[in-house]
């Protein structure tokens, strides 16, 4: 697409966004796998629709506000970048889009303070669990009263109880030969609502031969922040992460969103000090599902019986970093068969807080994912990532795990069904 943005006064971003945009031919090849798209079936809550809008701000043709409702809608799902000829890097420009112009736009205070909220909480375990262990309480009281969006759409989300989180030891060791030693990003809300998760990618790992390392200089990925467009907040994190994992051979992410977030630090970090080094760290990260496989993954025993499991492609793994047969292969490998649900590009309606900003488009999305995932006859659905998972078990009334608690189920000999219906 031919523009005439003024890149030179727009800095590193710039370059990434007038990059985007050039290569843009508006085929609509992107239309079909956009959730916003095939839900309101609007030409400006398509990808190519909003490269266009992008486009007109950055050349000054249009006001920023004018624009906003349609690109506060994108859920920067990427599954327009899966579906591209062009090879648009999307993701980039939304994300830098976002960057570039947070504080030009005018937000209400009720809306400001809710998304400082979320924002200086969420990230937050030793902040998020108190809040969240509030909202259980209240839930049952609360959910009778007409409450606004901005309360319903967080508390709905909220399991009926909030599991403990047990101490971790610095150190896992390898069972037999080591075949590496990793550092593991333990997340930020995965550890208030399911810190199963963590537990079961420790044991999986161990039973394949990897050291852990559980480094306390550790933050949350500051994924949540860099997509909201807070710069500075994203970059303490991430400075945080480049400190704490600079030694470790690979870094493990068991959630798609982080791991995800991580491999953006270069371009949180464009023009300064620590962009090479954020180059280095996004290089060392590994989804879970991709170091298993790459060092050699040892099966545990096969289910006790036969398994049917269909599998939701997280869109920060399968669009954002191009995982997707990895996990199907580990799943296959320990003996279970994996259904294959319709429309598996499109989002779940998850995508980081997008659930909480947008609850209406969420809802629909979830409800549409639900049942094509129900439409597969699958026993039990499983995911790699926190914020699917719980978006899918909303709206859905079969268990959801994630791979690795699967998989350290079998380890342990047990029949995830009766485990997760128990």
């Amino acid at each position: 697409m031919q523009h005439r943005i003024p890149v030179e006064t727009l800095g590193k971003e710039g370059e990434v966004m007038a990059h985007a945009i050039e290569a843009c031919v508006h085929c609509g090849f992107c239309l079909p796998t956009c959730p916003t798209y095939v839900v309101l079936q609007e030409e400006m809550d398509s990808p190519r629709g909003r490269i266009f809008l992008m486009k007109e701000v950055l050349e000054g043709n249009l006001p920023l506000e004018e624009a906003l409702p349609y690109l506060d809608r994108c859920l920067a799902c990427q599954a327009c970048v899966t579906a591209c000829p062009s090879g648009v890097p999307y993701g980039e420009l939304i994300a830098a889009f976002r960057l570039h112009t947070e504080e030009k736009r005018h937000r209400y205070p009720l809306e400001r303070a809710f998304r400082l909220a979320l924002l200086r909480t969420l990230p937050h375990p030793e902040r998020f669990r108190p809040l969240a262990a509030l909202g259980v309480g209240l839930k049952p009281l609360l959910k009778p009263l007409p409450l606004p969006k901005a309360l319903r759409a967080p508390l709905e989300l909220l399991p009926e109880r909030l599991p403990k989180e047990a101490p971790y030891p610095e150190v896992y060791p390898a069972k037999g030969e080591r075949k590496a030693r990793v550092g593991l990003l333990l997340g930020c809300a995965q550890r208030v609502l399911r810190p199963s998760i963590n537990e079961a990618t420790l044991r999986v790992l161990q039973e394949n031969g990897v050291e852990v390392v559980l480094l306390r200089e550790q933050a949350c990925c500051g994924a949540l922040n860099l997509h909201a467009g807070d710069k500075e907040g994203a970059r303490a994190l991430a400075r945080q992460n480049l400190k704490a994992f600079r030694e470790v051979e690979y870094v493990v992410t068991n959630a798609a969103g982080c791991g995800s977030g991580m491999k953006e630090y270069p371009l949180l970090f464009l023009g300064e000090p620590e962009e090479e080094e954020a180059r280095r760290l996004a290089a060392k990260v590994k989804d879970l599902t991709v170091i298993l496989e790459a060092l050699g993954f040892t099966p545990p025993p096969p289910p006790p019986r036969p398994l049917r499991v269909a599998y939701h492609d997280a869109c920060h793994l399968a669009h954002a970093q191009g995982v997707r047969e990895a996990p199907r292969r580990l799943l296959k490998a320990a003996g279970v068969e994996v259904l294959e649900p319709k429309e598996w590009e499109l989002c779940c309606g998850s995508a980081g807080t997008y659930n909480l900003f947008q609850p209406e488009i969420a809802a629909a999305l979830g409800q549409r994912k639900a049942a094509n995932l129900k439409a597969t006859g699958a026993e039990l659905v499983v995911t790699g990532n926190i914020g699917c998972l719980t978006q899918i078990q909303a709206h859905l009334d079969l268990p959801v795990l994630h791979t690795a608690e699967l998989l350290a189920l079998l380890y342990a000999g047990k029949d995830p069904l009766l485990e997760t219906l128990a």
